[in-house]
């Protein structure tokens, strides 16, 4: 257990003294705003119920959108939100958005849609 955390340790001291990220051009504007979509998706997933049922019932009729929209939109809630926590909990590590649009009111005609996470 000791030589875990003294592992631990070493490699936090290591990547810190590391100038690297400091130096990377817009790192900091690119943290920020990971950590802020993060707190944001985190806080509004629940949106994507009311959302999904609304773009569904105008894509397919208002049946659709109330019940199949309504399970469709639990999934995009469920979604957004361990998105979020995932942007929150690495966002020191700047990435693209691996959710579309990144804010929930951003594209609020379309669904929300998905895709792998780039290293900026």
């Amino acid at each position: 257990m000791k030589t875990i955390i003294k592992t631990i340790a070493i490699l936090l001291v290591v990547f810190s003294l590391s100038p690297a990220p400091v130096m990377a051009h817009g790192y900091p504007a690119q943290v920020g705003e990971k950590l802020g979509s993060g707190v944001f998706n985190v806080i509004t997933g629940v949106i994507e119920i009311p959302k999904t049922m609304i773009v569904a019932g105008r894509e397919k009729g208002a049946n659709y959108g109330m019940t199949a929209g309504f399970f469709t939109g639990i999934v995009h809630m469920v979604g957004r939100t361990l998105i979020g926590a995932v942007d929150v909990a690495t966002f020191f590590v700047p990435t693209t958005p691996m959710i579309k649009p990144p804010f929930i009111w951003d594209d609020f005609h379309k669904e929300t849609s998905y895709e792998l996470w780039e290293i900026r």
